[in-house]
C-alpha cells in the first residue's frame, strides 16, 4: 500500500483539486425522513452521489464526522441504524470514487492500547484512510496510531481549530521546550511538536482552521517546509473563503496538493431547517462544483 502523502497527491492530481467534502448529515432536514434513517442516508447520498459521478465530480477527499452518524443509534434498544447508514457510506465511496481518500473525523486521543484501540477503530473497522486525533496527552496518545501501519494512514492532529472558542486555550502563550525555550503561543508550539513527531511518524496532519488566516500562513509556512499534510476547515458556513485559503497557502509556498481544503454543511444541506427545498440537489451539486473550483490545483 502506498504511504499517505503519496495517496494525497494522487487523489489530488487525479481530480484536480484539494476539496475535501464533509459528510455530516443532519437526518432532521434532510430531503428523505421516512423515519428509517439508514435506506433515508442511503437514499440521499446515493442520489448525490450518482450526480457527481455523472458530471465527473470528485472533490480529493471526503471526511465523515463519526459524531453524526453515532447520534442517530440507539445501542440499548439494539438500534444501530447511524453506524450502518456510515458503513453504506463509506463502501458507496469506495465503489463510486476509487483512490480518493476518506478521512475519519472522530477527534479520538487516550494513551497507549486505548489509542491503539482507536486506531484499530478507524483503520481496521471502518477501513479508512487517515483519522483525526488530539495531541493533548503527547506521544504516548499519537505513536499507536501508527504503530501498525508505518505510514500507509494518516493522522490529523489538532494543531489550531476553526471555533471561535479554540483562543481560550490555543492561543495561549506558552514556553516552548521544543524550539529554543521560546515564548509562543500554544498552536505554535503544537506545530513545532507535530513537526517533531513527523520526523519519525511518515503519516503525521495538522488540523489548521481557515478562519484566521494570519494563523494559518504562519503554521503552513511551518508545516510546508517539512512536507506535513494539512487538513482545513472552516469554509463554508463557518465563514471562511475556499479562494483566500488557496491564496494564503501559496504565499508560503504550502505544497497544495497535500492540503485538504473541506467544507462540510454547504455541500450537503445548504438549507438549515426542514422541509428540503425541490431543487436540493442542484443546490448542492452547484456548492461542490464551487468548492471543486476554488481549490483548483
Amino acid at each position: 500500500m502506498k504511504g499517505y502523502k503519496a495517496l494525497l497527491q494522487s487523489s489530488a492530481q487525479k481530480v484536480g483539486n484539494c476539496a475535501c467534502m464533509g459528510l455530516d448529515p443532519q437526518w432532521d432536514v434532510l430531503p428523505y425522513r421516512s423515519g428509517h434513517i439508514r435506506e433515508d442516508l442511503g437514499r440521499f447520498f446515493s442520489e448525490l452521489f450518482q450526480e457527481m459521478v455523472s458530471r465527473s465530480l470528485s472533490p480529493a477527499a471526503f471526511k465523515p464526522n463519526i459524531g453524526y452518524y453515532h447520534a442517530l443509534d440507539n445501542p440499548r434498544e439494539g438500534d444501530f441504524s447511524g453506524s450502518l447508514a456510515l458503513a453504506d457510506l463509506l463502501d458507496a465511496i469506495e465503489r463510486q470514487f476509487p483512490e480518493i481518500p476518506v478521512i475519519l473525523d472522530s477527534k479520538r486521543g487516550d494513551i497507549a492500547r486505548s489509542s491503539a484501540n482507536y486506531a484499530h477503530e478507524a483503520f481496521d473497522i471502518w477501513r479508512c484512510h487517515a483519522v483525526t486525533a488530539s495531541p493533548y496527552m503527547g506521544t504516548d496518545s499519537v505513536a499507536p496510531f501508527d504503530e501498525h501501519h508505518e505510514g500507509s494512514r494518516g493522522i490529523y492532529l489538532l494543531n489550531r481549530t476553526s471555533n471561535p472558542g479554540a483562543k481560550d486555550l490555543q492561543g495561549l502563550v506558552v514556553v516552548d521546550e521544543v524550539d529554543e525555550k521560546e515564548l509562543y503561543p500554544l498552536y505554535l508550539a503544537v506545530a513545532h511538536r507535530i513537526g517533531r513527531w513527523a520526523e519519525k511518524i511518515e503519516g503525521i496532519g495538522a488540523v489548521v482552521g481557515a478562519t484566521n488566516l494570519d494563523e494559518l500562513q504562519e503554521i503552513a509556512r511551518y508545516h510546508g517546509k517539512r512536507s506535513i499534510p494539512l487538513l482545513i476547515p472552516g469554509v463554508g458556513s463557518q465563514g471562511a473563503s475556499a479562494k483566500m485559503t488557496i491564496k494564503a497557502l501559496k504565499e508560503v509556498d504550502y505544497p497544495i496538493e497535500l492540503a485538504r481544503i473541506n467544507s462540510s454543511s454547504a455541500l450537503t444541506h445548504p438549507w438549515k431547517k426542514a422541509p428540503a427545498p425541490t431543487n436540493w440537489l442542484d443546490r448542492c451539486i452547484q456548492n461542490i462544483e464551487s468548492l471543486c473550483e476554488e481549490t483548483a490545483l
